[in-house]
């Protein structure tokens, strides 16, 4: 898409009333935000508590972008003539309008607050044949073959559904408790025909799981009547069809908006995306899932160029952006224009801090049709795959299982995915959720150009997230070594604590930890005796079992200490009457704290004792290992001979 400003200009080449008789719609850009009632202050003024508290999780400042248009601006436009005013933007500070005065679009212009008006769609034509509306891939449509038969003890029977939901391991975050549950979806498209009365959908109505719709197209809450493509996509995650057909994340909860109009292709539609995720973002949702993209226009004026999908020229590329940075993982589709002459992703899919998805079929193979990256500044594009080859869809007739192909339904299928894993994770924000996809993947190593990063293992990211956020810590007292560790964990998941010592060539399990209640974040502690330990170096590794098939380890540490020492044996000491003993003497205690008792009393001074009984010597080292030694100090009582004699004799006696 050209910028606002191309529009402006190529708007005054063409001049205001040969303008005013081609188009009919046309974005005000606006230069501030002026004398606004709303304040950053108060911002349940304009978003829920539920999007304030998604900024307060990722630590996401609220900001000018934030504050809804000022109101007398659109006020202004409005009654500058015959205009209508279709939607806004107020993180792109413009405002969608429909008018075919010349002389209203002369006075918008000359506001002061007005920075420039730009066309972006002609008027309605009743006999308009577009020709560059591609939602779906090829028609030649591809029936995957049977998948491998699903494990008996899996949560859902997906029926013919499970070749695409094991594609990425997604079976292991259903039977982990993650289904979508508490979690809210944008889907944003051309229309959800009939979601209200098809089978597919049973369980998302009765369980009130659309807590909202709009049609940005038409300006009314209705979508069931429009376009089956949002239903098909719809489809992918919320079907809830046990033994037939069960969507990627069928406890989600969605808003469903139209943006998207299949009677022509203009930038309009950008502009109502726009709107559609202001909308969303302000509801507080927590992904948004989009099978709709732009590069090629109905007016080649409005056509984008292969240097434009850099991510910051699109209005549309640039407002997914600023969603993300608003904390919403952004889930788009490549584009079905690997084999057209445009060949590239199409936008959203460039923006920097969007999730763009590639389609490969239920084994594997990337789709011909997929779009290619990279994005025109390099950026590794898709990011990652799913399948979209073959993909089961819902039937717009009686909801059953059918085929279809295309990026449109890739997306989707990695979006419901993306919601179960960040169901488990709600502290990590979309970045991160979006970082660890990607390097579960299967090209993590070797990214390309038809699947970026590749097919991602939600098993994978799940132990990845687990080990991101591990901690540990060790600490030596008292000759035992106090292990630390904070881990997520819940009812099944155990951690197993095993040592090896310096002269072990294997590990031995020593305590297995379990806990109870849902997936969070734990505190465990275990104390090991050190006294018995003759060297340092004792090792000492984590190990986290989630099931049966599935045990790893969170990681390792080396507790080193100074081992027990060695006093000698026990000593008997024995004096004459009234001697002095050193105590100090009879052991070495170098490098040693010594503490004498006698009797359990302290000895006062060690090095000269008179008093016979029995000292303890404790001598510790600085890991707190002691070693005890006894003295028995006795004191012998001198003999009494009696008196000295004398005796005379004789020479000759």
């Amino acid at each position: 898409m050209r910028k606002i400003i191309l529009f402006l200009f190529i708007f005054l080449f063409a001049g205001i009333t040969e303008s005013h008789a081609q188009f009919s719609r046309y974005i005000v850009q606006l230069k501030d935000k002026g004398t606004n009632p709303f304040s950053i202050s108060n911002p349940l003024q304009y978003l829920t508590q539920r999007s304030i508290d998604r900024r307060i999780r990722y630590g996401i400042a609220i900001d000018s972008s934030d504050l809804p248009i000022t109101p007398r601006y659109i006020d202004s436009i409005r009654l500058a003539g015959a205009v209508t005013i279709l939607n806004s933007s107020k993180w792109l500070n413009q405002v969608a309008i429909q008018t075919t005065d010349a002389a209203a679009l002369a006075k918008i212009n000359s506001f002061p607050f007005v920075i420039s008006t730009g066309p972006v769609a002609t008027r309605n034509q009743q006999n308009d044949k577009p020709i560059n509306k591609k939602l779906d891939g090829p028609d030649n449509t591809i029936v995957p073959p049977p998948a491998s038969p699903q494990g008996i003890n899996d949560f859902y029977n997906y029926g013919v559904s499970f070749g695409q939901v094991h594609l990425n391991n997604g079976e292991f975050l259903h039977n982990r408790g993650f289904r979508g549950q508490g979690m809210q979806m944008a889907v944003l498209d051309a229309g959800f025909f009939h979601y209200l009365s098809l089978p597919t959908f049973d369980s998302m109505r009765n369980n009130g799981q659309v807590l909202g719709t709009w049609d940005f197209v038409a300006g009314n809450a209705s979508v069931d009547e429009d376009h089956p493509h949002g239903m098909n996509c719809l489809s992918t995650i919320a079907a809830n069809m046990p033994g037939v057909f069960i969507g990627t994340a069928p406890k989600t909860s969605f808003y469903l908006y139209r943006t998207e109009d299949i009677s022509s292709e203009y930038p309009i539609e950008e502009q109502n995306w726009i709107a559609g995720i202001e909308r969303a973002d302000s509801l507080g949702i927590d992904i948004s899932s989009t099978s709709l993209g732009y590069f090629n226009f109905d007016n080649a004026i409005f056509n984008h160029t292969y240097a434009d999908m850099d991510g910051n020229t699109t209005m549309i590329a640039r407002a997914a952006d600023l969603a993300a940075k608003k904390g919403i993982m952004i889930v788009v589709a490549a584009g079905n224009e690997g084999t057209s002459s445009w060949h590239f992703i199409i936008s959203p899919g460039d923006g920097d801090s969007v999730m763009t998805v590639g389609a490969v079929s239920a084994s594997g193979v990337v789709g011909n049709f997929s779009s290619y990256g990279p994005s025109s500044d390099g950026q590794i594009k898709p990011n990652v795959a799913a399948v979209g080859v073959g993909a089961v869809i819902a039937n717009s007739s009686n909801g059953q299982p059918t085929f279809g192909n295309g990026t449109s339904f890739a997306c989707p299928n990695m979006a419901g995915l993306t919601s179960c894993l960040m169901q488990a994770f709600p502290e990590i924000n979309n970045m991160g959720i979006m970082n660890a996809m990607q390097q579960s993947a299967n090209r993590a190593t070797n990214p390309d150009n038809r699947t970026g990063y590749g097919i991602p293992d939600m098993k994978k990211a799940f132990v990845m997230l687990i080990k991101q956020q591990y901690t540990q810590m060790a600490t030596v007292a008292n000759c035992s070594v106090n292990l630390q560790w904070t881990a997520k964990t819940d009812s099944v998941i155990s951690i197993t604590v095993e040592r090896k010592l310096p002269a072990e060539t294997d590990y031995t399990s020593i305590s297995t930890h379990n806990s109870t209640g849902a997936f969070a974040a734990r505190n465990f502690s275990y104390a090991d005796d050190l006294r018995n330990f003759p060297a340092s170096g004792i090792r000492y590794r984590f190990k986290m079992t989630i099931a049966a098939d599935t045990s790893f380890y969170l990681d390792s540490i080396t507790v080193n200490f100074t081992p027990r020492p060695d006093l000698g044996a026990d000593k008997s000491i024995s004096v004459c009457g009234t001697g002095v003993v050193d105590l100090t003497t009879q052991f070495n205690t170098t490098g040693l704290a010594a503490n004498w008792t006698l009797g359990g009393a302290a000895v006062a001074n060690p090095a000269a004792v008179t008093v016979a009984g029995t000292y303890q010597l404790i001598g510790s080292n600085n890991s707190g290992c002691s070693d005890t030694a006894l003295v028995i100090f006795s004191i012998a009582a001198k003999p009494d001979l009696g008196t000295d004699k004398f005796i005379t004799k004789c020479t000759d006696s």
